[in-house]
C-alpha cells in the first residue's frame, strides 16, 4: 500500500527529480509530481510525494 503525501511550500526552483532525491532519504519514492500553473507553466510551490 502506498502513501500519498501533499508537500507545500517549496521552493518554485524546485524540480520533480530534486523533491524525489529529498524524499528518498526516508524512504522509497514511488513518484513526485510538482503541480504546474497551466496559465504561466511555473511551479504553484506545492506537489505530492507517493511513497510505498
Amino acid at each position: 500500500m502506498n502513501t500519498n503525501l501533499f508537500v507545500g511550500g517549496i521552493s518554485y526552483n524546485t524540480t520533480e527529480e530534486s523533491l524525489q532525491e529529498a524524499f528518498e532519504q526516508a524512504g522509497s519514492v514511488v513518484s513526485a509530481k510538482i503541480i504546474m500553473d497551466k496559465m504561466t507553466g511555473r511551479s504553484r510551490g506545492f506537489g505530492f510525494v507517493e511513497m510505498s
